[in-house]
């Protein structure tokens, strides 16, 4: 499945990268225009410390940025370390990579990967008794858990859970979010915090 491809491709995020640029102070980014939306994003200043340690309840030291190509898009990450290294905070944006030929729509992209868990795709699976359809798989495979749809943020919002409890990914526009928290919340508490920091990025994207 397309979403599984999503996990992986951002849990790397957990992990701040030894040479990424160093933010002490994050700053306000300026709204893209509509010409340069796909201009790389000063993806730390979606996020101030403070919000992050009203949220997560323990100071940010600094914050480590970077971005790369990977696979058509153009990724650009912040990971916020916190004073309690696993209160840390991780966010990225994908956006289509201007400078490669084969550069792709993110919006095309969120739709193959989530467009099977949205509510239209789960209304057709239930039969008229209310029940949901048999699962495809007749021989018992165990499947993995599937995203969660998420409502009220972003243009559409899908919740990815993990061993460390999940991802959330938000569509704006052009372009795509996720973020995690680390912490040793419940996979429901760290969905909400994930929700209000990202209310937080969005206002800035």
């Amino acid at each position: 499945m397309r979403w599984n491809i999503l996990v992986p491709l951002f849990c790397f995020l957990l992990i701040a990268s030894p040479g990424s640029k160093k933010r002490e102070t994050p700053q306000p980014v300026p709204r893209a225009s509509q010409e340069s939306n796909q201009a790389q994003i000063d993806v730390c200043g979606l996020l101030t410390k403070e919000e992050i340690e009203a949220i997560q309840g323990s100071p940010i030291k600094e914050t480590k940025s970077s971005a790369h190509s990977d696979a058509g898009f153009l990724v650009s990450q912040c990971f916020y370390t916190a004073a309690e290294f696993a209160r840390s905070v991780s966010l990225s944006v994908t956006q289509r990579d201007p400078s490669s030929l084969d550069g792709r729509d993110p919006k095309t992209f969120w739709g193959e990967t989530f467009g099977h868990y949205g509510k239209d795709k789960k209304e057709s699976e239930t039969g008229n008794s209310g029940e949901r359809a048999r699962p495809r798989s007749e021989e018992g495979e165990k499947e993995s858990v599937p995203p969660k749809e998420i409502e009220g943020i972003g243009k559409e919002a899908f919740w990815a859970s993990n061993r460390f409890g999940g991802i959330l990914y938000v569509l704006k526009g052009d372009a795509f979010i996720s973020i995690s928290l680390g912490g040793s919340d419940n996979e429901e508490r760290k969905l909400q915090k994930s929700k209000a920091l990202a209310e937080k990025a969005l206002k800035r994207l």
